[in-house]
């Protein structure tokens, strides 16, 4: 089923609320080149929020911290927290209030280069390393590690402690850009890395670092990959029409799904694992049911959509990123055309939209509550995920999903319409 919309004023679409934003300082040297912000990222736990705001910067702000300053107005409108030193509270005659002890604190990383990647990763004690004839290791994490994962210009990768701004690692390997990095979602602090010379390489930190593998595959730049939920499975997305799937126990390659008509740009898996979105230049975001290669949903960001032969070439609908809401039932997406838009895949269409100019990416919070997209000039956009309360079938849905693949709900002896419910097909 394919969802193209003729027109954004239509009555059913309606604007995404406006939290706040985050601005990044002028300086004379900022109207060049490295001022982006590429990437933003949450922690699991919700308790950090990072951004790259241009000029080798990250930011490391606790979510809580952010969520004080972006009061709700009464016409649904945010108000701006204009600049990061807006996050720092002061006492009465004017000095910044310190912490109390256990209270997650602000930090500013000077990365050394300009970061393109960002991603958080958590330890679990008992998910040991790969690596088991080595018995001695530098570095112990323990249940409360959070770590961030920099992926630079210049093809290093830098680990640092979140709760003390330290750099742990520095990973170096890739011969050029480290273009986006993730974690795997089960605290075994494994981390894939995609760059721009054409590989994907996986490390172990609870190895110190070592690399474990490099995946090789893609002819082009990569831009993008991501783990599923049960950290099985990796997609991986580039330069190129194709969608790469990874078996992560073998480390070898599954399949390429096929549907795009120009280069992809980013990836995200659904909550419960069923369901496989990606965003290309050819203006669509596709949904997959990867577990059998089939698309179950198009969304167009350009009506009428552009045939194959066009959809290569500039047009003003490139879509930069997309994103799963951890309520399973809307995917944010940012586009060229200057606008956000939220898509309820029950509703097939977009259920709201917003204004953001220069979008390059996006991500929701560890709840879903929040939207937050990062822009060319390296500040940030806050929006509401549009609300609603989801269904008891829904729930039960996902539920069921996180533990069985395609093939196996469609080997269960049950009615053909609940087969159709938990395989998607009725999205």
């Amino acid at each position: 089923c394919v969802v193209f919309r003729q027109s954004l004023n239509c009555p059913s679409i309606c604007k995404a609320k406006f939290i706040g934003e985050l601005l990044v300082p002028v300086a004379p040297f900022d109207q060049k080149s490295g001022r982006e912000a590429w990437t933003v990222a949450f922690a699991p736990n919700g308790s950090y929020f990072a951004w790259s705001q241009g000029h080798r910067i990250v930011r490391l702000i606790p979510w809580t911290k952010c969520l004080k300053n972006f009061s709700v107005g009464p016409g649904g409108e945010g108000t701006n927290a204009s600049s990061p030193r807006h996050l720092s509270r002061q006492n009465s005659d004017g000095g910044q209030v310190i912490p109390a002890a256990g209270e997650p604190r602000e930090h500013t990383i000077d990365c050394g280069d300009i970061v393109w990647g960002l991603a958080f990763g958590s330890s679990v004690p008992e998910k040991q390393s790969r690596c088991v004839n080595i018995e001695w290791h530098r570095f112990k994490f323990g249940q409360d590690q959070l770590l961030l994962a920099t992926g630079l210009n210049n093809g290093r990768i830098k680990i640092w402690d979140v709760y003390t701004g330290k750099l742990l690692l520095n990973l170096m390997d890739h011969t050029d850009v480290v273009r986006d990095l993730t974690f795997a979602p089960d605290g075994s602090l494994m981390l894939v890395s995609a760059s721009r010379d054409k590989t994907l390489r996986v490390w172990d930190l609870k190895d110190d670092g070592n690399m474990v593998k490099v995946l090789r595959g893609h002819q082009n730049w990569v831009y993008c990959s991501a783990f599923s939920p049960d950290s099985s499975i990796l997609c991986s997305v580039g330069a190129g029409k194709a969608v790469f799937l990874w078996n992560m126990d073998k480390l070898t390659l599954i399949q390429k799904l096929e549907g795009h008509h120009n280069d992809v740009v980013s990836c995200e898996f659904s909550p419960d694992g069923a369901l496989l979105a990606t965003a290309s230049y050819d203006t669509r975001v596709i949904v997959w049911d990867h577990h059998k290669a089939t698309i179950l949903l198009e969304l167009g960001h350009l009506f009428p959509p552009p045939s194959p032969i066009f959809a290569g070439g500039a047009n003003d609908r490139w879509v930069r990123s997309v994103s799963f809401c951890p309520d399973g039932r809307h995917i944010a997406s940012i586009t060229d055309d200057r606008l956000v838009r939220f898509w309820s895949i029950e509703e097939r269409a977009p259920q709201a939209i917003a204004s953001v100019s220069n979008g390059l990416c996006c991500a929701f919070s560890a709840e879903g509550s929040v939207l937050a997209a990062g822009t060319r000039d390296g500040s940030l956009h806050f929006w509401e995920c549009p609300r609603s309360v989801a269904s008891l079938q829904h729930m039960c849905r996902m539920a069921v999903r996180r533990v069985i693949t395609t093939q196996q709900v469609e080997a269960l002896a049950i009615p053909t319409p609940l087969r159709d419910y938990l395989t998607y097909k009725v999205i």
